[in-house]
């Protein structure tokens, strides 16, 4: 069980808006850069952050994108769930009539657990602290005299969404 490449990117770019001055408008290329994403990606996660309403765009001289939100207010599952759609660790969680072992299958009931402890998490995290701690840990690490690395390989990712 894994979150696509495309929710992390998602996320990636959320933290980064998050991370802006109220009111910038952020390029896509400088967000593809900040973020270590190929451009053309970068492109396609926006557009599905756009649709979702957390993103704001806008074309021409001094547009790009900016949140739509406020930072404090949207939580890491509303991003994932932007770009992955409902959170399901099982089929047999889906309302209705998913599964006819539901009522005595005993992993069900680990699934339920499981799942209810993923959203809680998730939807405790929110992009404005998670934006926050990503400044204070980068400060950090610049203060150590270390380097940061670019993720070369991800922006030679050649995926579509």
């Amino acid at each position: 069980m894994q979150v696509t490449r495309a929710a992390d990117y998602a996320v990636r770019v959320m933290i980064h808006l998050a991370g802006l001055p109220p009111r910038v408008w952020a390029q896509r290329a400088d967000i593809a850069r900040a973020t270590g994403v190929a451009e053309s990606f970068v492109s396609k996660v926006l557009q599905r952050l756009v649709r979702s309403g957390l993103v704001l765009s806008h074309r021409g001289t001094g547009g790009g994108y900016q949140l739509a939100v406020h930072k404090e207010k949207v939580s890491l599952l509303e991003v994932v769930e932007a770009i992955e759609g409902p959170t399901q660790l099982n089929l047999c969680l889906a309302n209705g009539p998913s599964c006819d072992r539901k009522l005595w299958c005993a992993a069900h009931t680990v699934w339920e657990e499981a799942q209810a402890a993923l959203l809680k998490v998730l939807r405790g995290a929110s992009i404005g602290k998670l934006a926050a701690d990503s400044g204070n840990r980068l400060a950090a690490l610049h203060a150590s005299g270390g380097a940061v690395q670019s993720l070369g390989k991800d922006r030679q990712t050649r995926e579509t969404l």
